[in-house]
């Protein structure tokens, strides 16, 4: 199925728990702001699950479900919603609160972060896909990944923070010609005024992001909120244990990294290794 059809799918499917929501929420006689309040929610996260346009997880709808008395439907109907279909849902709500974000941080142990990848680079990236994507898909996902970095050029851009792996700067997807680019390219972005890079290094005796990349972001009302991505898709993680473990852990990452002066230096050496 193409991937279209299934934000079509899942997005319809959103929209039907969510009118359900609604009716169960003003059955119950409450209105979007007392629903909120309760669930330490803000309003405008109440009306988006309304709406269908933001996915009510599995925790919430459980509690939901017992505040609202619907006997399981919430929880039901967010159980049965194709595993297939919750996948992009997931990834373009992300992307969504990325786009409004205050600040971001990032770790990536694999390629480097897309907000920070040049046009050639991320061509490699979605090059090297197993299944391989066809050449307009990946023209389409390069695409995308540029027009994601916009936020970087915002009249007042969000305070980020990124962490990579030493590796990361070591391999050279795309050739060498891209390669060069890139590290020139991570070089400029290290020195933008609410842009902190630092490198990981190898030969760490200890280190806080073995189990993979993710990132963090704190949205316009405060909201902390983690973001995962898998070999089987990604996760927007809400609840406040999970993000708490995912902050101490990227709190732990920039205390064993290299801070950002030895991480600019770092790149300058590798453009002088050319």
């Amino acid at each position: 199925m193409h991937p279209r059809r299934r934000h079509r799918k899942n997005a319809s499917a959103m929209r039907l728990v969510g009118r359900q929501l609604a009716r169960f929420r003003e059955a119950a006689g409450l209105t979007q702001r007392e629903l909120a309040t309760e669930f330490n929610l803000a309003e405008e996260t109440v009306a988006s699950m309304e709406q269908g346009r933001r996915p009510l997880k599995p925790d919430l709808a459980q509690r939901l479900d017992d505040r609202l008395d619907t006997k399981g439907a919430l929880s039901v109907a967010v159980e049965h919603m194709p595993e297939v279909d919750l996948i992009p849902a997931w990834a373009e709500e992300y992307m969504d609160l990325e786009r409004e974000a205050i600040a971001l941080s990032w770790y990536d142990n694999q390629v480097v972060p897309g907000l920070l990848q040049t046009e050639r680079y991320a061509r490699g990236v979605f090059r090297s896909r197993v299944p391989a994507f066809s050449a307009d898909e990946i023209e389409a996902q390069v695409a995308a990944r540029v027009a994601r970095q916009e936020i970087l050029a915002r009249t007042r851009p969000p305070t980020i923070s990124f962490v990579m792996w030493e590796a990361v700067l070591r391999d050279r997807i795309g050739g060498d010609e891209v390669y060069e680019e890139q590290v020139r390219h991570l070089r400029a972005c290290a020195d933008l005024p609410d842009v902190s890079l630092q490198v990981m290094p190898f030969g760490r005796t200890s280190h806080a992001g073995l189990n993979g990349p993710f990132t963090l972001l704190e949205t316009p009302d405060h909201q902390l909120l983690g973001y995962t991505e898998s070999q089987r898709g990604s996760q927007l993680v809400s609840d406040p244990d999970e993000v708490s473990i995912l902050a101490r852990k990227y709190a732990m990452l920039r205390a064993q990294a290299l801070n950002p002066e030895e991480s600019k230096a770092l790149l300058d050496r590798l453009l002088g290794e050319r």
